[in-house]
């Protein structure tokens, strides 16, 4: 017992210890300003004055205090009061380069590496299909037991047929043979052969002097039947088709190419086809055309390679890997992929100049294999472009107003505020009553007006359920000065938000009857 006592005592002073020092600390950082919890690299980095917060991925919306951003998982980022960039180059703090792990790559020459992996499928050489067909109207007297897709010998018996034409004919030469008639004897002969009949049967009938009414129709090749369109009893018309086959000897490998691959593959270049039927036994073949007609479903061009099947083993509907290994026939400029931004207006690179400084760049591109992409007009030999973060260069060249240079080296236009209004709207910087329109669509919610500015109006406002943004307070660029016309601080009002290329903007403002904006805080 009197050990226990002087334990207790020790784990009492440890526990009012511990719980001192937790009021100490939580004192501490109660007593640090917001501004105190920013990252070393901002606060230290002599920006200047906070002038709001904004989310990179939607520049245009701005907010007064710093927290989560209601579009994405991620933290509001502070503008600065001196970080403002003009003309064509937008100047980023050092630091938070490297706070964001930015990394740049030079604008090469060389020759674009092509390598694909396409698909292929073994169809029969259409070359060698043969229609058997009877030149002599005739009766079906019989047909041996044979489908479409039956392999048959050539030689081997397929339909028996009865030409009553060659009986007369028959009986004709051999009479003008008897008589010694060898020029009328000739000119039978030579009809019999017009009639269809075969030479080596028109030979039997001259040897054993006997008329042959019954002719059995054999497999001109050794091949796959297409169609037997034949049945016992038929009567045929002179020219009627009796079976197609098709020949195996050779087969084509059907290849799908996508079409931006189109220039890459051309005829006589040599690929790898590996089946999988026949895992590990590659072959070279060589593309013997390249069809001028585009998928338009698949969006593929069709290159055809023409393969030995002397052993039989290439069956039709098998499937093939086609490995493509190419390049481009001149030297060109190429950029990595992943610099490249598609604003869907216009194609941009971030060009880094000297430290801290930085151009939005359009360029005019070619084609890609991935990793790298053509660039056609835009760039020179040797400049430096990023190739990671550069959506947040551009987001913030955005906000502030930096217009990309074109590739011919001027600046580019900026975008209309919006290129679907109609031309009466547009003159008095409002739209049309309706928000229904097919060509604009208007997201409203209610609000009271905090602030006007220098062409932006605050705004407290509830939820927009066309928008993923929850009621807040923020500021918005008007359309133009005559929306916030007759309007004051602390009105009410619905509010009427247009997206355009340069963020939403408000396109409407009505004043509502009630004294406080529904869904919203007064």
């Amino acid at each position: 017992m009197n050990n226990i006592f002087p334990k207790l005592l020790v784990i009492g002073v440890g526990v009012l210890a511990l719980t001192g020092l937790g009021i100490f600390i939580g004192m501490s950082l109660s007593s640090h300003s917001p501004d105190d919890m920013m990252p070393t690299s901002a606060a230290n980095s002599g920006a200047g004055e906070v002038l709001y917060w904004y989310d990179p991925m939607f520049p245009q919306q701005r907010f007064d205090q710093p927290g989560k951003s209601p579009f994405m998982d991620m933290e509001l980022v502070p503008r600065f009061a001196n970080g403002g960039g003009s003309g064509t180059v937008l100047n980023i703090d050092p630091g938070a380069i490297q706070n964001l792990g930015m990394r740049t790559a030079p604008v090469t020459r060389g020759r674009l590496q092509r390598n694909a992996e396409l698909s292929g499928v073994v169809v029969l050489n259409e070359r060698l299909r043969n229609l058997v067909q009877t030149r002599a109207t005739a009766f079906v007297e019989r047909v041996w037991p044979l489908a479409a897709g039956d392999l048959v010998q050539a030689g081997a018996p397929l339909v028996e047929l009865l030409v009553p034409d060659w009986v007369a004919a028959q009986h004709e030469l051999l009479a003008l043979q008897s008589s010694g008639q060898d020029a009328l004897a000739s000119a039978a002969r030579e009809r019999l052969l017009l009639l269809g009949m075969p030479a080596a049967l028109l030979q039997e009938v001259e040897r054993g002097n006997a008329v042959q009414n019954r002719y059995i129709v054999t497999a001109p090749i050794t091949g796959v039947l297409q169609s037997v369109d034949v049945r016992p009893g038929m009567t045929l018309s002179a020219g009627q088709t009796l079976v197609i086959i098709n020949g195996l000897e050779t087969v084509w490998l059907d290849v799908a190419v996508p079409e931006s691959l189109a220039d890459s593959i051309r005829a006589e270049d040599r690929l790898i086809v590996e089946f999988a039927a026949y895992p590990g036994r590659n072959r070279q073949a060589q593309v013997s055309e390249v069809l001028p007609t585009l998928n338009a479903a698949s969006r593929t061009l069709r290159a055809r390679l023409e393969l030995d099947n002397a052993d039989g083993t290439l069956r039709p509907g098998l499937s093939a890997r086609v490995l493509l290994a190419g390049q481009t026939e001149e030297d060109v400029l190429l950029v990595p992929t992943e610099a490249v931004l598609h604003t869907g207006r216009m194609t941009l690179v971030m060009v880094a100049e000297d430290e801290g400084h930085f151009r939005p760049q359009e360029v005019h591109i070619g084609g890609e294999n991935g990793q790298q992409t053509i660039i056609v007009d835009g760039l020179r030999e040797g400049e430096q472009v990023v190739v990671s973060g550069q959506f947040l260069l551009d987001s913030e060249a955005q906000l502030r107003g930096i217009l990309p240079v074109a590739a011919n080296g001027a600046m580019a236009p900026a975008a209309p505020a919006s290129t679907t209004l109609s031309t009466a709207a547009a003159a008095t910087g409002s739209t049309p009553a309706a928000t229904t329109m097919a060509d604009v669509v208007l997201h409203e919610a209610d609000g009271r007006i905090e602030a006007i500015a220098d062409g932006q109006v605050r705004l407290s406002h509830g939820d927009f359920p066309t928008l993923p943004m929850p009621g807040m307070t923020m500021s918005f660029t008007l359309a133009n000065e005559s929306v916030i016309a007759g309007f004051a601080v602390g009105d009410a009002v619905r509010i009427a938000l247009r997206a355009s290329d340069n963020g939403l903007v408000v396109e409407r403002l009505t004043p509502l009857q009630t004294d406080n904006a529904p869904g919203v805080t007064p």
